[in-house]
């Protein structure tokens, strides 16, 4: 009986459903309606904002030039060293392993009566690391490569040398420092 009344339901009214578009203005005359009934605010239609177009056109900008300043980096002055002559690129990697090592092993050593040599001693190794540097520079500027690169290697070797000499007579000092503490004994 139920399954008749759907089927009825359904065949009486046969091409007569409404399918008209309701008017132009339709919307904003039902608010009004709306309004005046209930005392609510009309609802004004939103006006189209560029701004969400806009922010999204500024975001993909954005992204482009980050995106483009990644990938065309500049190689590091290092990088262009090593290009230039991959021989510099590992001797300095050895060099700077061999002075850092000495460098540790200087600071180790240090007490009150060998502070100011090694503070001495630190001032000359970032002078020298600062030549080191316009060197590098000068190489990149197109200078000649084989002077450049033996003044490179002589730098490095400045640095060792000294490193060397100021751990020799710190050893000595520490030679000196242990005798007359033994000949002050009570």
């Amino acid at each position: 009986m139920e399954k008749e009344y759907l089927e009825n339901l359904f065949d009486k009214p046969q091409g007569n459903f409404d399918i008209e578009e309701p008017q132009e203005g339709h919307e904003q005359r039902f608010l009004e309606k709306l309004k005046a009934i209930q005392g609510v605010v009309s609802i004004e239609r939103k006006k189209k904002s560029w701004w969400k177009t806009l922010s999204i056109a500024a975001s993909v900008a954005i992204l482009c030039t980050v995106g483009i300043g990644l990938f065309n980096s500049a190689p590091t002055r290092d990088e262009q060293v090593a290009k230039i002559s991959p021989e510099v690129s590992q001797s300095q990697f050895y060099f700077a392993s061999l002075i850092e090592e000495q460098v540790r092993e200087l600071e180790n050593e240090s007490t009150p009566e060998t502070q100011k040599i090694i503070d001495d001693t630190m001032v000359q190794l970032q002078r020298l690391e600062t030549d080191y540097i316009k060197l590098e520079q000068d190489l990149l500027n197109g200078g000649n490569s084989k002077l450049l690169l033996s003044a490179m290697i002589t730098n490095f070797q400045t640095r060792i040398d000294l490193l060397e000499d100021v751990l020799n007579q710190i050893s000595t000092i520490k030679i000196l420092k242990n005798q007359n503490d033994a000949n002050y004994t009570i």
